[in-house]
Order: C-alpha cells, then sequence, then structure tokens
C-alpha cells in the first residue's frame, strides 16, 4: 500500500492530462533526481539518490483523475503531511 494516495479530478483530455503530468515529472527528475517512465497511462517513478532517496510510486491518469500514489522511505514517513501538501500544490496547479 501507497504512503501517499491523492486522487484529483481534472476536465482535460486524457492527452492533456498526461503531457501536464509528464512536465511534472520532467521537473522534478531536475530538482530531485526522480527516475521515471511511462508504463500504459502511468508514470512510475522511483529515486536513486539524493534527498528523497527511496521515495518510489506512479502517477496514473483516466479521462477523469490524476492519482498519484507514493511510497516513502522510512526517513522520510515523519515528513508525509509536508509531502503530501506539496503534491497537493503541484496537481492544483497542473490541472
Amino acid at each position: 500500500m501507497a504512503t501517499i494516495d491523492i486522487a484529483r479530478p481534472h476536465a482535460l483530455t486524457k492527452e492533456e492530462a498526461k503531457n501536464r503530468a509528464e512536465q511534472l515529472a520532467k521537473g522534478m527528475q531536475e530538482k530531485l533526481g526522480i527516475v521515471w517512465n511511462w508504463v500504459g497511462d502511468a508514470i512510475e517513478f522511483n529515486v536513486p539518490s539524493g534527498a528523497a532517496k527511496g521515495a518510489k510510486g506512479k502517477v496514473g491518469v483516466t479521462d477523469r483523475e490524476v492519482r498519484v500514489e507514493v511510497d516513502l522511505p522510512f526517513m522520510l514517513k515523519m515528513m508525509k503531511g509536508t509531502v503530501e501538501e506539496k503534491i497537493q500544490e503541484k496537481l492544483k496547479a497542473l490541472l
């Protein structure tokens, strides 16, 4: 089970939602060093090094929602609330 599981509805086309999710992944790649790739309609990612090392998850895109699931490593679990807030902010700006 994911440590963080956030679903947010959207009114975009599925392709536009996927494009925006990819833009977000590219930004997180630059900022946090995530490694990501598309698997069907989901971006799967992990963080091999840096401050968020060990985090992994996926961003699933459907016709109606974007769902972010993140497994935080033990050392980051105490920051769960802060991470959730950042994800909510990013999704609000994205969608």
